[in-house]
């Protein structure tokens, strides 16, 4: 961060676009993420004073218009830690990643905003601007952990974790590596109409574990890795989970009959998050008598591609 704030000039203009994300993976609780390509765009030009901010698609309806929205809070935080700053912004997001389904939209909306202010400042001058590793920290501040944002910063799937602040009082240090996902796996997600609270789902677990649940998780996060990037065979094993899916099932009643539908029909399925959202992952085409089943069912199918991370493009008006 520079240690004097430059003001940009009027009339740059960036646009962010974000993928969401899926979290945990089934055993990789908090640590392991996958970028999917669904994506948010967040449009953001400088203007003489003020700010104005519009919201399309996914959630436009539900969110603040105004300084407190998650787009807007992050905007400011990057241009902050850049150390540049705008006499006023124009922001619009068109959003397709659904809010409160397990997605990470507002890891999504996080990185997004952070990045927009990062291509801001490296449109004025390309020496400053923020890396990838504070683009992980500071999105991770936003979400409070470093699964969701990680992965929208990175792309592919990434092993995030956290460390204690090096003053008390600072926040968590996070950070974050990457994983190359094996070329011939497939996302699947299964979308109900429903919503999700992640404070209410997290409510759901308990504060201590046996022993042995801990060990058969660390045993399948460490699978899931050699799975998602060498053997894909191993999928079906290392998505296996005793810390939190079975825990939040009785408030996901559909997310669990999915995922046993999937898994009895030989496909790694998983509570992507918080859920509600049922993330599948396979080497095979999804079955088409299975997604018109889910349709019958009220689920949306989207057949996603494994994503690269958030991707920023500056113009000038």
């Amino acid at each position: 961060m520079s240690d004097m704030t430059i003001t940009l000039p009027i009339g740059l203009s960036v646009t962010a676009r974000v993928p969401a994300s899926s979290a945990n993976l089934g055993p990789g609780f908090d640590t392991l993420g996958l970028a999917l390509g669904l994506y948010d765009e967040i449009v953001v030009t400088t203007t003489e004073s003020g700010l104005q901010i519009r919201v399309e698609g996914e959630g436009a309806a539900d969110v603040p218009w105004g300084p407190s929205h998650l787009v807007v809070r992050a905007i400011e935080r990057g241009l902050e830690a850049a150390g540049v700053w705008a006499s006023g912004l124009d922001v619009l997001c068109r959003n397709a990643i659904p809010h409160s389904r397990g997605l990470g939209s507002s890891a999504s909306a996080a990185v997004g905003g952070l990045a927009a202010a990062n291509g801001l400042a490296r449109a004025l001058d390309a020496e400053i601007g923020l890396t990838q590793e504070q683009l992980v920290q500071l999105s991770s501040e936003f979400e409070g952990h470093p699964d969701n944002a990680s992965a929208s910063v990175l792309g592919g799937a990434v092993v995030s974790w956290s460390c204690p602040p090096a003053v008390e009082g600072d926040e968590p240090i996070y950070s974050a590596a990457k994983l190359d996902v094996h070329p011939d796996i497939r996302a699947v997600a299964l979308v109900p109409e429903e919503r999700s609270s992640t404070a209410h789902t997290r409510g759901l677990l308990p504060e201590l574990v046996p022993h042995q649940d801990a060990s058969f998780n660390a045993s399948r996060s460490a699978l899931a890795v050699v799975a998602l990037t060498a053997r894909p065979d191993l999928l079906m094993a290392a998505t296996e989970d005793r810390l939190h899916q079975a825990q939040r099932a009785p408030a996901l009643p559909l997310t669990t009959r999915w995922i046993g539908i999937l898994r009895q029909a030989g496909i790694a399925a998983t509570v992507s998050g918080a859920g509600p959202t049922v993330l599948a992952l396979s080497t095979e085409p999804f079955p088409v008598e299975l997604a018109e089943a889910a349709r019958a069912d009220g689920l949306r199918v989207l057949e996603l591609d494994i994503a690269d991370g958030v991707e920023v493009v500056t113009t000038t008006v």
